[in-house]
């Protein structure tokens, strides 16, 4: 077996190291070490702090510091890597110590991991079988922190609260962080969707004659079903997943809004203006969208995919360009609507009336037109 050379030094010291052949048992090598360096060793650790419980962990020219009990001490002249690995609560981040010491040099991170004699008392002594640093705390809010020392802008997922951040930059001296993360914590609180009673009062309290605004507002869950909610312009709106089981929502406009996952069976939606809507697994059956008068509902680039639409009243509807893939239009009334360019890749169109509609330039791949009411005719889908 090949022989391996050690160094053995004092706890906290780079000097005066005694280099021996690494006895073959713990209890030898103990004694070597008493006899070299007059320290009872009661703790063997290597430089990077691990400490030794087992003879063949140690490698050849390996440097051994030896300890009367105490903890590992790093020798202040001892060279630190400029890249470090963090095991923050299971999850690992490496980075470089510049990251954690330039930007907010008197924040907890720098000094922890600063390469200056003063701070070595807060170096992390504990460290994983990787040999990364141990940080309890949460990974999740520790990572929005790291990629603003990295970057200087604060970025994190939209899933992330940032209350959570806010306190763990408090926790780690992040400073110059905290204002923004402030003024995030008020704004999500001034950002709860609208509720029914909310949507009431408004209705109650502006007169039927005048344009009642909800542009761009926050009404995500809320339930409005069976109310009356004609011209109410809901452009930009975010209304994922509303009720509007039986509402009026005839001439109202919902230009960009996003009514994605929203329950409007049996909604009127007369003369409505869906223009580049995102409806994309909205429950739509049995509504009505044909206008006595002659005015049409102008859906042009709607997003209906996978919505269910099935029994709907859609003549004379405007879905130029829209995307109906994978959509239930099964025993709708679509009589002279306009489906040019718009895409129907297997979408159900089973026991419609599709009667001078445009479908000219349509994707129609794997749709099916089973039971319909008419023929389709060539010229109507033939650009």
């Amino acid at each position: 077996m090949t022989e391996k050379r050690i160094t053995a030094f004092k706890n906290g010291q780079s000097s005066d190291g005694e280099e021996f052949i690494l006895p073959t048992t713990f209890e030898t090598l103990s004694n070597e070490i008493y006899m070299r360096l007059n320290v009872l060793p009661k703790r063997i650790y290597l430089k990077d702090g691990t400490e030794v419980t087992d003879i063949s962990y140690i490698r050849h020219n390996d440097e051994l510091y030896i300890s009367a009990g105490e903890d590992f001490i790093k020798p202040k002249s001892m060279k630190l890597s400029e890249w470090i690995t963090l095991n923050v609560g299971g999850k690992y981040f490496t980075t470089s110590r510049s990251t954690l010491t330039s930007k907010e040099p008197t924040s907890m991170l720098a000094r922890m991991f600063a390469n200056n004699e003063d701070d070595y008392l807060f170096i992390p002594s504990n460290m994983d079988s990787k040999g990364a640093y141990l940080i309890d705390r949460s990974p999740t809010y520790f990572e929005p922190i790291l990629n603003y020392l990295r970057s200087g802008h604060l970025i994190y997922d939209s899933n992330v609260n940032p209350e959570g951040i806010l306190q763990e930059a408090k926790f780690f001296g992040i400073d110059s962080i905290i204002p923004q993360l402030e003024n995030l914590r008020v704004q999500k609180k001034t950002d709860v969707p609208l509720t029914r009673r909310d949507v009431i009062d408004a209705l109650i309290k502006t007169s039927y004659t005048a344009e009642l605004r909800f542009q761009g507002v926050n009404l995500a869950g809320a339930d409005l079903s069976k109310l009356d909610l004609r011209n109410i312009n809901f452009k930009y709106a975010n209304m994922q997943g509303c009720k509007l089981t039986g509402t009026n929502l005839s001439w109202c406009c919902f230009e960009r809004a996003d009514l994605s996952y929203t329950n409007i069976d049996g909604a009127q939606l007369l003369g409505v203006k869906g223009l580049c809507a995102n409806m994309e697994g909205a429950s739509m059956k049995n509504c009505n969208f044909k206008d006595p008068g002659g005015i049409r509902s102008n859906m042009e680039g709607v997003n209906l995919k996978f919505a269910n639409l099935e029994g709907s009243d859609m003549g004379g509807v405007n879905l130029r360009v829209a995307t109906l893939k994978n959509a239930n239009l099964q025993n709708c009334d679509l009589r002279a609507a306009v489906l040019a360019g718009a895409d129907l890749e297997k979408c159900d169109l089973s026991g419609s009336d599709l009667h001078e509609a445009n479908l000219r330039g349509a994707n129609l791949k794997d749709a099916a037109f089973e039971l319909m009411l008419t023929p389709l005719h060539m010229s109507q889908a033939i650009r």
